[in-house]
């Protein structure tokens, strides 16, 4: 009986050392994805990432069209060609279709390290100000918004705009809504 009661007790400490932990809890939520198209540098990134793609793309349809031109080539020859012959043409033509699904894979890999690469300056300043901005206004933690998801919150203030103070913190502006048209009836 005297272990319940020791138990019971110290479950009660708990509760009230998390009761007054929980009035100093002051939270907040943003999307790091909408900062971070806001920023100047996501135009140039656009462009290059854009221009990086293409030639990506160029390289693989060159690839491509070799490859078409061998196959083409070997289906005119195919029926002057010894069993041999046509043998050992299949399997290079084999490997060679290996090699160009693997250029496309590996474009893909490549494509996506280049994308991380000019993302991260940006990412890091963004999550900087946010840190920034979460300590100079006493935020305990802070939830980010996923694309096509709500951050899990119970309860925010409406007037609590972290995701302005971020974008002041950065010198940039919240774009202005769009105007709501009236409804007829």
């Amino acid at each position: 009986m005297m272990k319940v009661k020791v138990i019971l007790a110290a479950v009660a400490m708990l509760f009230v050392g998390f009761a007054a932990q929980a009035q100093e809890v002051k939270i907040g939520y943003t999307s790091v994805e909408f900062i971070m198209d806001l920023m100047p540098e996501m135009e140039q990134i656009g462009a290059d990432i854009q221009d990086y793609q293409t030639q990506l793309q160029t390289n693989i349809q060159t690839k491509v069209a070799d490859f078409q031109k061998q196959v083409q080539a070997y289906q005119q020859a195919a029926t002057t060609m010894t069993e041999e012959a046509r043998g050992a043409k299949e399997q290079e033509l084999g490997k060679l279709e290996q090699d160009v699904q693997k250029y496309q894979q590996d474009a893909q890999t490549s494509y996506q390290r280049k994308l991380g690469e000019l993302l991260e300056p940006v990412q890091t300043k963004v999550i900087n100000a946010i840190n920034a901005v979460a300590a100079e206004n006493g935020y305990t933690h802070i939830f980010a918004e996923t694309a096509g998801q709500s951050p899990i919150l119970l309860y925010t203030k409406e007037e609590d705009k972290f995701t302005e103070l971020v974008l002041a913190k950065l010198g940039l502006q919240m774009p202005a809504a769009p105007a709501a048209t009236p409804t007829q009836n």
